[in-house]
C-alpha cells in the first residue's frame, strides 16, 4: 500500500475510534475570561441595572469571591462581545474594579438572543411593570420571526396566534394579559415612570396607552394640576372620548378632578387640626382611640335625649 494511503487509513481509524466523549469536549462551550472592556450591554436591553441595594450586596460579593457563574455573550461584527445574559453581573464586577470576567461565547442570531436574554432576566424576583412590557414585546417579535421562517406556508394571523401561545406559556401569563402588559409600551416615558412607581395602577395604564402621545401629556397635566391618580373607570372615560375624537385637555382636567367614590365614604382629619386638641406625645392610634371613645359618649346622649 502506498504510504499516503496508509496514513489516510490511519486518519480515518483514529476519528473512528476516537470517543464521544472526546467529541463532545470538542463542541463543548469553553468559560474564557474575557476583558470587561470589550464587554458591551444588549442592544436596546429592557432591564434596568440599578446601584441600589441589592447591586451594593451583588458588588460586595464579587468583590470577595469573584463572579461565580459565568455570563454569555455573542461576537460583535465590529468588536468586542455582545452580552446576553449577565449584565447586573458585568456592573457589579466593573464596581468591583475586576478586570475580566469568565463569559461563554456563543454564536447567536438576533431572535435566538432575545430569546435567551429575556427568559434569563425573567428568573428574577422584582421585575418592573416596564421591563416585563418591553420584554414581552422583543420576545414575541422573536418568536413571530421564528415562527414566519419555520412555516413559510402559513398565514399572518395564525404565526402571531401560535407567537401569543407560545410567549404565554413560556411566562405563565394569559395571552390576554401578556398583549396587555405589551400595551404598555405605548405610553410615554413620564406615565411609564409613574406605573412602576405604582403612582398609576396597572388596568388604568392599559386604557391610558390608547391615548396618543399629545392626548397623553395632557392627561399628565391634568392628572398633576388635580394631584389625583385616574381610577380605572377614569382612564376608560379618556380612551373612550380619544376614539371617539372628543378628547381635550379641559375634558382630561374635568375627570380627573372628580371626587372618587372611596373618597366620598371617607372622612379625613388632617394632623394639625388633631394636634391642638392632644398632647404632643400621643400617637395616631391614641388619638384615634380618645376619638371613638368621645363619639360613642356623644352617641349615647343622643340616644338618651331621642328617649325622652
Amino acid at each position: 500500500m502506498p504510504k499516503s494511503n496508509a496514513n489516510l487509513a490511519l486518519k480515518g481509524l483514529d476519528e473512528m475510534f476516537s470517543t464521544e466523549e472526546s467529541r463532545q469536549e470538542q463542541k463543548r462551550e469553553q468559560v474564557q475570561q474575557i476583558p470587561i472592556e470589550e464587554l458591551f450591554p444588549f442592544k436596546e436591553h429592557p432591564f434596568k441595572v440599578l446601584d441600589d441595594e441589592a447591586m451594593q450586596r451583588t458588588v460586595e460579593s464579587v468583590a470577595q469571591y469573584g463572579v461565580l457563574a459565568p455570563l454569555i455573550a455573542r461576537p460583535r461584527p465590529e468588536g468586542g462581545y455582545e452580552i446576553i445574559s449577565g449584565h447586573r453581573r458585568q456592573h457589579a464586577a466593573e464596581l468591583a474594579g475586576l478586570d475580566t470576567l469568565p463569559v461563554i461565547v456563543r454564536e447567536m442570531t438576533d431572535d435566538a438572543a432575545v430569546i435567551l436574554m429575556v427568559d434569563s432576566n425573567l428568573q428574577r424576583e422584582n421585575i418592573l411593570p416596564s421591563e416585563r412590557a418591553f420584554a414581552y414585546k422583543m420576545k414575541l417579535e422573536a418568536l413571530k420571526n421564528q415562527g414566519a421562517r419555520s412555516d413559510l406556508t402559513s398565514c399572518q394571523v395564525g404565526t402571531k396566534f401560535r407567537a401569543d401561545e407560545s410567549l404565554a406559556e413560556d411566562t405563565g401569563e394569559s395571552a390576554r394579559n401578556v398583549q396587555r402588559f405589551i400595551r404598555l409600551t405605548n405610553l410615554i416615558p413620564e406615565l411609564l415612570d409613574l406605573v412602576d412607581e405604582k403612582k398609576i395602577s396597572f388596568n388604568p395604564a392599559v386604557e391610558l396607552s390608547y391615548l396618543d402621545e399629545a392626548q397623553q401629556r395632557d392627561f399628565l397635566q391634568a392628572m398633576d394640576e388635580t394631584q389625583n391618580a385616574p381610577s380605572l373607570s377614569q382612564a376608560q372615560r379618556m380612551k373612550k372620548l380619544a376614539q371617539e375624537e372628543k378628547f381635550t385637555y379641559e375634558a382630561a382636567f374635568a375627570i380627573m378632578g372628580e371626587a372618587k367614590k372611596d373618597e366620598l365614604d371617607k372622612v379625613v382629619i388632617k394632623n394639625d387640626t388633631l394636634k391642638k386638641y392632644f398632647p404632643r406625645s400621643y400617637t395616631p392610634r391614641q388619638m384615634e382611640d380618645v376619638i371613638i371613645k368621645l363619639l360613642e359618649q356623644w352617641q349615647r346622649r343622643q340616644q338618651r335625649q331621642n328617649e325622652r
